[in-house]
């Protein structure tokens, strides 16, 4: 009995040893799921009753406890003296939290250590990191594709390991909450705001790869936003610039727009953003924005969907709001309409006051006030800023720009790439044939390029700007023709893609006498282009959704029959190329 003993305790440390080493390497990512399984659900947790919050809650000032529900927007790019004018800002009015934009990621994790060395409460903060760090810092840091890349991918479980790398992320540079998953469902191919930004247009897909992001996110410890409720998928104005109106009846929105917010709040969503929208028959006061509207943010939101996590404004500085309510009266109404956290004031100093005279005078009730300032202090908790620590710059760089990440990106892109109309030219594609290369909308050959160009043994690159005359198109044309394969690569290299190509008339009727029974067709812009662009005559369309260099690559290994296309149209383009779509 005691040998036996003796052997259970050397198993154990040996496992324990095992274990060590893991950790050690990095490798205990069965380990770190379980550990991320037995985090507190979010909504419950923000909503019980805390002595870490009730302790800090007390020691705050009135004025203290309002500025905890606003967000402050931070920049490292705009010179010092802007971040020195934050940290005034921060101190004075000891606000609740940052909105996070362009900058360097050492400097970032630099200004956070120093904001939140500034204040009582440990600061919540935020970013818009859709496509994760890269979002708002694509020089130095890794972006991953866009939402309506991702729409394509049939494995979720990719999407999840997605989510939980960006809250890795997060949490290594000093942030806590990422506003993502946008659950929008595009279903307006001019959308100017949305777009790409969407998963796409069926509203169970949205949900599902909303979900895996979300999921990934919050077990990885980061606080998770669905936007932009109640839906801003069907606009054609940026609420950014002005106030869109939606004139949908209450059951179209809530059998499409609603759907992703209600299935996914069901799934125990940490928080909500609301959008800058004017939506009559949810509210009929003269153009008020959804996110200022009590009727949205409380009846609907709160009371009739049963949403008990955090809600949170869209920046309040956007005109979609402040154009109707200026001088701080937005600020006032949406506290008023009962959110969490205002995104960016235009004035946060105006606003606490403002805020703080419409509970005296018994506009905002305290008590309504007093339990979100709570609900606040909770998510901090459940982030574990009540046990802060300043961000470790050793290493910052090269940790954010892991090799592991780095092959996420590649694997989410080599899933997502989809096959239209046929296979048969990627079948039959030959490295030793006589091959064109002809290149659209770019000036020097980009990853696509360079790699088809040293698999081929017999090729000839031609590069189309759009700046060409329609002459040189035509005896490029006649010289084009002589080759047995095409592989014409549309690339659009705008920052952001857009449903319709820039490409001039000339370009474009270049593009449909090549696109033929030779050709494939390999496209490096959003989906919804391909309506715009006389592609349709092709042997084979490859759709690679976005410019990046992670797409070409994942394109070309399609082209080179290295890997299965799996991936499916994630929008309606038009009657022949539906969502669901691909080979």
């Amino acid at each position: 009995m005691i040998l036996f003993f003796s052997l259970i305790s050397k198993m154990h440390n040996k496992l324990n040893m095992i274990k060590k080493l893991f950790v050690l390497f990095g490798l205990c990512a069965a380990i770190g799921s379980a550990q991320a399984q037995k985090r507190p659900d979010f909504v419950n947790f923000i909503n019980t009753k805390n002595t870490w919050v009730d302790s800090v809650f007390n020691s705050l000032t009135p004025k203290e406890r309002i500025a905890q529900l606003f967000l402050v927007r931070a920049h490292t790019n705009l010179g010092q003296k802007y971040i020195d004018s934050v940290a005034q800002v921060v101190q004075k009015e000891q606000l609740g939290g940052l909105v996070v934009f362009q900058g360097g990621p050492v400097r970032h994790a630099e200004m956070f250590n120093r904001y939140q060395k500034l204040t009582k409460v440990p600061l919540l903060i935020t970013f818009d990191g859709e496509w994760g760090l890269g979002m708002r810092l694509p020089d130095s840091t890794i972006s991953f594709p866009y939402q309506m890349t991702l729409g394509a991918i049939q494995n979720d479980k990719l999407i999840y390991e997605m989510g939980r790398q960006v809250a890795k992320d997060f949490l290594r540079i000093g942030m806590q909450f990422n506003f993502a998953p946008v659950v929008d469902i595009n279903n307006n191919p001019k959308n100017p705001v949305i777009n790409f930004r969407s998963f796409g247009d069926n509203k169970q897909n949205v949900t599902r790869k909303a979900k895996a992001y979300m999921d990934g996110m919050v077990d990885g410890g980061i606080i998770a936003s669905l936007k932009h409720f109640p839906g801003h998928g069907d606009t054609d104005v940026d609420s950014h610039y002005d106030l869109p109106q939606l004139t949908f009846s209450k059951g179209r929105l809530d059998t499409l727009e609603i759907f992703p917010f209600r299935e996914l709040i069901k799934a125990g969503a940490p928080a909500v953003m609301v959008a800058h929208m004017n939506i009559p028959t949810l509210d009929a006061t003269p153009n008020i924005p959804s996110s200022i509207s009590r009727k949205v943010v409380t009846d609907l939101l709160r009371k009739e969907l049963g949403f008990k996590g955090l809600t949170v404004t869209d920046a309040m500085d956007m005109k979609g709001v402040k154009k109707h309510f200026p001088n701080g009266e937005a600020d006032v109404m949406a506290i008023e309409a009962g959110h969490d956290l205002l995104e960016i004031s235009e004035n946060s100093a105006r606003a606490i006051d403002l805020v703080e005279k419409a509970v005296k005078s018994g506009r905002i009730k305290q008590a309504e006030l007093d339990e979100r300032v709570k609900r606040v202090l909770a998510s901090k908790y459940w982030v574990g800023l009540n046990q802060y620590r300043p961000v470790n710059l050793i290493n910052l760089n090269s940790d954010l720009n892991s090799p592991s990440a780095q092959s996420l990106v590649q694997r989410l892109a080599d899933a997502a790439v989809t096959v239209l109309k046929s296979d048969k030219g990627i079948k039959s594609f030959n490295k030793n044939t006589q091959t064109a290369i002809v290149s659209v909308g770019i000036k020097e050959a980009q990853d696509f390029e360079k790699g088809l160009g040293v698999q081929l043994n017999n090729k000839k690159e031609y590069l189309i700007t759009g700046q060409e005359t329609e002459e040189q198109l035509k005896d490029l044309l006649k010289d084009i023709r002589k080759n047995r394969q095409i592989i014409l690569a549309i690339h659009d290299n705008r920052s952001r893609p857009r449903s319709e190509s820039d490409l001039n008339a000339v370009t474009k009727d270049f593009i449909d006498k090549l696109a033929g029974r030779r050709t494939v067709t390999a496209m490096f812009t959003n989906p919804y282009a391909i309506d715009n662009l006389p592609v349709g005559r092709s042997n084979s369309i490859i759709v690679g959704y976005q410019n990046d260099a992670f797409m070409q690559k994942a394109v070309l290994k399609v082209l080179l029959g290295q890997i299965k296309s799996q991936g499916k149209l994630s929008v309606t383009i038009n009657k022949d190329f539906k969502t669901g779509s691909g080979l």
